[in-house]
């Protein structure tokens, strides 16, 4: 154990990897992993059955692994568990499951979770994930790969939103969102495609052409929204409009932001 401050709590139990770093009044629970190399800068509490990743680093005034915020939480046994090399910035707080959600919250690699972010219940959250300052993903949503979620949005609980998609800020999203969708307004909207994400990721532009123009079927064409992705699925040979209509024709408690 190294870099441990003297006024740190370090309760009997946890388990602290070679080379972490434990700053000026930092509380770490009975229950605790922390892998290698992960770092808490100071005035951070974590709690709980929870496992931080290697190389992920806390900001102060964090609050990792406590029970969830929920009024049929009764005290059972839940757990958090953080990937590796992720950045939690102030003031984020993030809670262990819940029996009727499967008893954990899951966070991938990666990700950057800015100031004031809370991560709720039971939520699953992918790899490169960014949640911008002030924003609420709520319990037993599922956060796919690559997205990102705008200042002070709202992401209403058991949401679906797919990889590549980015969400603008001050949006509420109270349905699922295609992978790689645009999403903006104060009751968000399907506005179009991640096209920056996209570009970024280097996907070929023949793929891009394809979910463009998967975009567009799925707002003109004829059928419901099931029946236009259904459609997509017989005749696009592109893995990108695959992995749309696949979303789409999943199992989910929501119904889907649509194309405006």
């Amino acid at each position: 154990m190294s870099g441990v401050h003297p006024s740190a709590v370090i309760e009997a139990g946890a388990v602290i990897g070679e080379g972490c770093v434990i700053g000026p009044f930092c509380v770490v629970g009975p229950e605790v992993v922390l892998a290698k190399g992960v770092v808490l800068k100071s005035h951070i509490v974590v709690t709980g059955d929870t496992h931080i990743g290697e190389g992920t680093v806390v900001f102060p005034f964090s609050v990792i692994g406590e029970i969830p915020q929920d009024l049929k939480f009764g005290g059972e046994k839940t757990r958090l568990r953080i990937g590796e090399r992720n950045r939690i910035r102030e003031h984020v707080t993030m809670n262990t499951g819940t029996a009727g959600g499967g008893g954990e919250t899951r966070i991938g690699d990666d990700g950057l979770f800015m100031a004031g972010c809370h991560i709720a219940h039971d939520a699953i959250i992918g790899n490169r994930v960014i949640v911008v300052n002030s924003s609420a993903v709520a319990g037993h949503c599922h956060i796919e790969d690559d997205v990102i979620i705008g200042g002070l949005c709202g992401i209403h609980q058991w949401v679906r939103i797919g990889q590549g998609a980015i969400i603008g800020a001050l949006s509420m999203v109270t349905n699922d969102v295609v992978p790689h969708g645009l999403v903006m307004g104060p009751r968000g909207t399907l506005d179009g495609l991640n096209l920056v994400g996209l570009k970024r990721k280097g996907v070929p532009r023949a793929d891009i052409t394809a979910l463009r123009a998967a975009f567009q079927a799925l707002k003109d064409g004829e059928g419901t929204f099931h029946d236009r992705a259904a459609r997509l699925a017989e005749e696009s040979e592109s893995d990108y409009v695959q992995q749309m209509v696949a979303f789409i024709l999943g199992e989910t408690d929501r119904n889907f932001l649509t194309p405006s």
